[in-house]
């Protein structure tokens, strides 16, 4: 028998760093979760992560137990890393931060295809590029899939 869905939670915490203090401790403390059982099953699961911004959606159950995905790094962050910056741009229309090319955004694509709301390879590129437009990420070069 499948156990009853008490609720979801999503949060975002680094790769290998969950620990019991805030912002992590009070979210699943409230919904009355372990929080280091929690912290013990991410912080093994994401070893390999260590440092990377993950999001993780936290399915909790009416007995307590709880199951959780973890996904892949947001685009933002993936682009930042590729650009080697710290922050986007404060004028994204106006300032330009950076320049990555289009082998990195088919990269990008690739990574959080499973994670995105399309079929295509192209269409993902399209959605990297744009959230790179908005950070303030000019990118050179032609736009080709089959790069």
């Amino acid at each position: 028998m499948a156990k009853e869905i008490a609720g979801k939670l999503k949060l975002q915490i680094k790769g290998g760093a969950a620990n019991p203090s805030p912002p992590v401790g009070p979210a699943l403390g409230s919904k009355g979760i372990n929080i280091m059982e929690f912290c013990k099953q991410f912080n093994a699961r994401t070893q390999d992560m260590a440092g990377k911004v993950l999001p993780v959606v936290i399915t909790y159950y009416a007995d307590k137990s709880f199951d959780f995905v973890v996904k892949t790094p947001p685009v933002a962050i993936q682009l930042l890393e590729a650009s080697k910056q710290k922050s986007g741009s404060a004028e994204p229309n106006r300032k330009k931060i950076a320049e990555i090319t289009w082998d990195q955004v088919k990269v990008i694509a690739e990574d959080k295809m499973v994670d995105l709301n399309c079929f295509t390879l192209e269409s993902a590129m399209k959605i990297v590029a744009g959230t790179a437009r908005s950070m303030g990420i000019t990118i050179k070069g032609i736009f080709s899939v089959n790069n």
